[in-house]
């Protein structure tokens, strides 16, 4: 897991700007992928939930 096949661009703006921020690429890396995470749980929980409202009368018909 922790090799990443990046192009050679993408791996030098990682390289720069985890220099420009004091910090290791790893870290910076690590950063995005949470934030990437969040967004993303964040998506899947919205889309449920509009399909949960979208289809509650059939979901409680169905658990009576």
């Amino acid at each position: 897991m922790n090799d990443l096949p990046l192009d050679s661009a993408t791996r030098h703006a990682l390289s720069d700007l985890a220099d420009a921020q004091g910090r290791t690429v790893d870290d910076v890396v690590a950063d995005a992928v949470r934030r990437y995470l969040r967004e993303e749980q964040r998506s899947v929980r919205e889309a449920a939930e509009r399909l949960a409202d979208a289809h509650a009368d059939l979901l409680r018909r169905l658990g009576e």
